[in-house]
């Protein structure tokens, strides 16, 4: 059986930069096709939707961002805490 030490005896998910290969590649062809729409009909929002979701996608830590909000969404409004008090 091979072990191979770098990365994560290659179990580890591909990334370049701060994004996941996947969200990466997404992003660099919703980022094209954005350019050419607002470069072509002065339309922007596509390019607003392209950056908010590079900004999203950000990942540390195998996290993204919107994961942290997931998380503090279901933490601080959806899930009912429980508090005892003696």
């Amino acid at each position: 059986m091979t072990q191979y030490l770098y990365p994560q005896n290659l179990k580890a998910t591909a990334n370049l930069w701060l994004w996941s290969l996947k969200d990466f590649a997404i992003l660099s062809i919703a980022a094209l096709l954005s350019v050419l729409i607002a470069s072509v009909s002065r339309f922007i929002l596509p390019l607003a939707l392209t950056l908010g979701y590079g900004f999203l996608t950000i990942r540390a830590d195998d996290t993204t961002v919107l994961d942290y909000i997931k998380y503090a969404v279901r933490y601080f409004i959806s899930t009912q805490q429980h508090f005892e008090w003696r």
